[in-house]
């Protein structure tokens, strides 16, 4: 067995630590710059650049061949890139439709939506266990649980429903 398999000399070594530090700290700040909405809760795009960044950082930080000024230029691009989607995202409504999932209706006044619970993987027990996290004993007082864009249930009991001008929209097209 060949000895650099356990040492290959300190060059390598200093060259991890070097672009570890750089990279950490470029991630920090291009973040940082970019705003809260790219450490929110992660909607599909978000979750895509965050594995990305993940997977470009790990690949800078362990591989010889990459220099520094390659390394801020990758994670430099793909936070540039994530962050430009974001702002169409918000710009055009086309945009929103392309790179979002829009909310589900899974309950809605009294009924659970099975077509869209099979839809989506999801059971009459997980919408029970989202009313339970929102202090509910049972769906008596729910009005509806929409699955939001970042795989989370919302419950809305029927005392907060109001107008329904935030759940009408999906009531409207789950019945068409």
């Amino acid at each position: 067995m060949d000895s650099d398999f356990f040492f290959a000399g300190l060059s390598p070594i200093w060259h991890t630590l070097i672009l570890g530090i750089i990279g950490y700290l470029v991630l920090v700040v291009l973040l940082r710059v970019t705003g809260p909405r790219t450490m929110a809760k992660m909607t599909p795009l978000d979750f895509v650049i965050a594995v990305t960044l993940g997977s470009a950082f790990g690949r800078t930080i362990t591989a010889v061949d990459v220099s520094v000024a390659q390394a801020v230029v990758a994670l430099a691009l793909l936070v540039g890139v994530q962050w430009l989607l974001a702002m169409l995202r918000a710009r055009w409504a086309f945009m929103r439709r392309a790179l979002d999932s829009p909310p589900v209706l899974l309950y809605y006044d009294g009924e659970l939506q099975h077509r869209s619970l099979r839809k989506h993987r999801l059971t009459e027990d997980d919408v029970h266990a989202a009313a339970r996290r929102g202090g509910q004993g049972s769906l008596a007082d729910v009005q509806a649980v929409i699955l939001h864009q970042d795989g989370s249930l919302g419950v809305i009991q029927q005392s907060s429903i109001g107008d329904g001008s935030s759940v009408l929209p999906f009531i409207e097209r789950h019945r068409r």
